[in-house]
């Protein structure tokens, strides 16, 4: 395998608004792409419509923007017929989960090797402002001025909900952390949904503030790793433990509390339950935001049972191509 910069990956000039979030995670892709070293050529990425879909102009790969919502239709037949490209299906909250909802639900469930990317800044940024399926309730945008009367989507509930093996979250503007999820990503086998936080600096800047600096995730957020204790903090002076059915932060060192009494992080745990509370942690309840890869579980891949299936029963075949077929039946010979 060839070495690969990031160089190698970049196509064009993007055109997003300056700050926008879309052109800090684009620069953590390239650089992922780089690392995991598949050449170009064997690399295609899929989007749909929307702002963070116009991503697919700026790789040097094979790529394609499909219609609104169905970038997760276009990436599954493409991955069923070409089980050896790599895909990355780039899509927003919009795109993905209002009119694609159906598409992202379904290759969870499928589990179809697909390395899905939510860019998620919790609006319609391309039609100029209109709350998406993850806007929080009471949000005040051009299609709802006097606040959403919905409750969102929690897009790693959906994915949990929906059979997911895989979920990863960074934010855009932490570039390291970005790059490890994406790699991650494409070293699972499976359906992966990587999540990015993202602010929309037009029309919805400042959503996901609290986390959006270092000095802000330092304080804010909590990088997971497996194997790993649950601890963040400026000085990894707070961890996270089990409090009856649910999570409780404390203090290490403080009323007797040691390191050993922390959660260690297993993301490879069939069971879901506690990697479904780390991702719905928020700020708003008194946690951390989790940030790095908090599911990764081995589970039969759609694309590779098809391929499986399809060479099982070709085997039981009489035939094994057209002139075989034709040949099984009575033939006559035309003087």
């Amino acid at each position: 395998m060839s070495e690969y910069t990031a160089q190698d990956y970049k196509k064009g000039q993007p055109r997003w608004c300056p700050g926008c979030g879309d052109h800090f995670f684009l620069s953590s892709l390239h650089k992922a792409m780089a690392e995991v070293g598949v050449e170009p050529h064997n690399m295609a990425v899929i989007s749909g419509i929307g702002c963070s879909s116009r991503l697919p102009y700026y790789v040097n790969t094979y790529a394609m923007q499909t219609i609104h919502g169905r970038a997760a239709a276009i990436a599954t037949g493409a991955k069923v017929v070409n089980p050896d490209l790599t895909i990355w299906q780039v899509s927003g909250d919009g795109d993905g989960l209002a009119i694609g909802g159906n598409h992202f639900i379904h290759a969870m469930r499928r589990n179809i090797d697909l390395n899905i990317i939510l860019l998620n800044n919790r609006i319609y940024g391309l039609t100029k402002g209109q709350y998406s399926p993850t806007s929080p309730r009471g949000f005040v945008s051009k299609s709802s001025p006097y606040g959403t009367v919905e409750d969102p989507f929690r897009p790693a509930e959906l994915c949990f909900g929906a059979r997911g093996h895989f979920f990863a979250r960074a934010v855009a503007t932490d570039a390291p952390n970005t790059v490890e999820i994406l790699k991650a990503a494409y070293h699972h086998k499976g359906a992966a949904v990587c999540e990015i936080l993202q602010n929309c600096v037009i029309f919805n800047n400042g959503a996901y503030d609290p986390v959006y600096t270092k000095d802000g995730r330092k304080k804010n957020a909590i990088y997971v790793e497996h194997g790993k204790p649950l601890v963040f903090g400026e000085h990894n002076e707070f961890g996270l433990v089990q409090e009856g059915f649910g999570l409780k932060v404390v203090e290490i060192g403080k009323d007797g509390i040691t390191l050993d009494d922390i959660l260690v992080h297993d993301a490879h745990c069939e069971d879901d339950t506690l990697q479904l509370k780390l991702a719905m942690m928020d700020n708003e309840h008194g946690f951390p935001v989790a940030l790095g890869v908090i599911r990764d579980v081995e589970a039969p891949t759609y694309d590779a049972s098809v391929a499986a299936q399809i060479e099982e029963v070709k085997a039981k075949k009489r035939y094994h191509n057209f002139m075989e077929l034709l040949e099984t039946n009575d033939t006559w010979e035309v003087k």
